[in-house]
């Protein structure tokens, strides 16, 4: 059995959408907390909501998990305005307070693959993947982006329809896969 994929290579837009979506939700109030709703809505002004995240970052108390989710935040709102690098960086440092946090993998594999670097999104999408996730259904159909532009187009085909099993109905995922056909 072999499995080709029919139609164009990805689009860079509108396909990732799963990628930049997973926030962790902060416990009590505050900036910390503010900048977790700014990063759930998606509605707010670039400087204004990265301060909000960076201020609680310099001045709030907050516990580990508190501050790497704050990380994972800042990260998600510097990774949607295209501020890769420093996404990534929250992510690291998210990591580094709580090796357990999936979201931060996921994260880190969406900038990866927003930056074009499809094999350096593998790692942490396979461990996201490895921590159960809560957006666990991004991780598969992330790394089936990353895998289908590394070469693994079998792969690719089965994290796609992971996700979709994941989630069913999923568009994104429907799309994806209707673009292959399994031949024997």
């Amino acid at each position: 059995m072999s499995i080709y994929r029919l139609g164009s290579m990805l689009a860079a837009a509108g396909l990732f959408t799963a990628a930049a979506s997973a926030q962790v939700f902060v416990v009590g109030g505050g900036l910390a907390k503010e900048c977790f709703d700014e990063a759930k809505s998606g509605k707010y002004i670039y400087r204004l909501a990265e301060e909000t995240c960076s201020q609680a970052l310099r001045e709030e108390t907050m516990s580990r998990e508190n501050r790497a989710a704050t990380y994972v935040n800042r990260g998600v709102i510097r990774m949607r305005e295209g501020q890769y690098d420093g996404a990534l960086s929250d992510y690291s440092r998210a990591v580094d307070l709580k090796p357990e946090l999936g979201a931060a993998y996921l994260n880190e594999g969406a900038a990866h693959i927003y930056r074009k670097d499809f094999a350096a999104a593998l790692s942490p999408l396979n461990r996201a993947i490895e921590l159960d996730s809560t957006d666990i259904f991004a991780a598969y159909y992330n790394r089936a982006i990353a895998r289908e532009q590394t070469g693994d187009v079998s792969g690719a085909y089965y994290d796609f329809q992971k996700a979709l099993e994941l989630k069913p109905g999923w568009e994104l995922a429907e799309r994806q896969l209707s673009r292959f056909t399994i031949k024997q």
